[in-house]
């Protein structure tokens, strides 16, 4: 039996598996990604290099649908493109190109995951509403993590990869996450493993993004921070002075620093539920910035969905 949406909706517990996602929640990206793709592909039939009209040439071997669960389960599992055409019954070079157009929209519906919709009113707000509908979320959480690529060719080239923190050449990614939530609010461009954490975010231009009002928790590899943002509340765990006891205030200083930035680590492990960024990357660091967006969307609508029935 080839894979189907309506197939695999008959075994919830092997749609979760595969997918990290419910039905009601794959139906909740299908609603936000099935506009996405019609305009897209209007555009690529539109174009003017096209000889054929809209309607003519060959079609789909899958539906839409079946094409975003193709993609959806490479995230999660992040088999070959081999077992995954098999799978659903077209060739890899087939499965592959599916990805390749829906890693794109997944990546756009993940950046707009990003701002959280106000419960009263239709629109999305900008950071400035947010802040002041919710005084919880004046917060958020920097970090960053790592994945493991394939060894450059080039003996130089791969140099420029490898990371002396995990012993590995790695592409980095710095993520911000809402203390309040959990939920990722702003995900950078994925730069190579050695970047230092304090470098990537003067490149991102995150600080730029926040208002002054929102308060910033890092961990020790972003000392010196303060020079950034003199006119916000930065928030580091305090370091042991030299050659002296630590004081006991800064012990319970730090301990609370910890038990506020757990909230990051949960979320990149949640991250690291899919395969597509936990195993070593097989695509010679290409599309890797869309890879993490796309799967920072789909927790978002993960957590979302489990707020709303914790409520209900």
């Amino acid at each position: 039996m080839l894979f189907t949406t309506t197939y695999l909706r008959s075994f919830p517990k092997v749609f979760r598996a595969l997918t990290g996602l419910d039905a009601p929640e794959f139906d909740g990206l299908v609603r936000d990604i099935l506009p996405r793709w019609e305009k897209a592909e209007h555009k690529r039939l539109s174009r003017r290099q096209r000889k054929r009209e809209i309607g003519g040439g060959p079609h789909f071997e899958l539906g839409p649908i079946d094409q975003l669960l193709l993609t959806v389960i490479w995230l999660r599992r992040y088999p070959t493109q081999e077992v995954l055409g098999f799978l659903f019954g077209v060739s890899d070079t087939t499965a592959g190109r599916y990805i390749r157009r829906m890693l794109p929209l997944l990546e756009k519906s993940g950046r707009a995951s990003m701002r959280r919709p106000d419960p009263g009113r239709p629109h999305r707000l900008n950071w400035d509403g947010l802040v002041n509908a919710i005084p919880e979320l004046k917060a958020v959480v920097i970090d960053t993590f790592e994945q493991r690529v394939q060894r450059h060719q080039e003996r130089k080239k791969a140099d420029t990869y490898y990371s002396g923190k995990t012993k590995a050449h790695t592409l980095k990614s710095q993520v911000a996450v809402n203390l309040f939530t959990g939920e990722f609010v702003d995900i950078s461009q994925s730069v190579r493993g050695p970047t230092a954490d304090l470098t990537l975010l003067k490149v991102s231009g995150l600080l730029a993004r926040l208002p002054d009002e929102v308060h910033r928790m890092f961990d020790l590899g972003y000392v010196g921070v303060e020079q950034l943002c003199p006119n916000t509340v930065c928030l580091l765990p305090r370091r042991k002075p030299r050659n002296q006891p630590r004081p006991p205030k800064d012990a319970i200083y730090n301990t609370m620093i910890v038990s506020c930035r757990i909230k990051v680590e949960h979320s990149i492990g949640r991250l690291r539920w899919y395969e597509s960024l936990k195993q070593v990357d097989r695509h010679h660091r290409k599309d890797h910035s869309a890879r993490v967006v796309s799967v920072a969307g789909l927790v978002n609508r993960q957590i979302r969905s489990r707020w709303q029935k914790s409520l209900n």
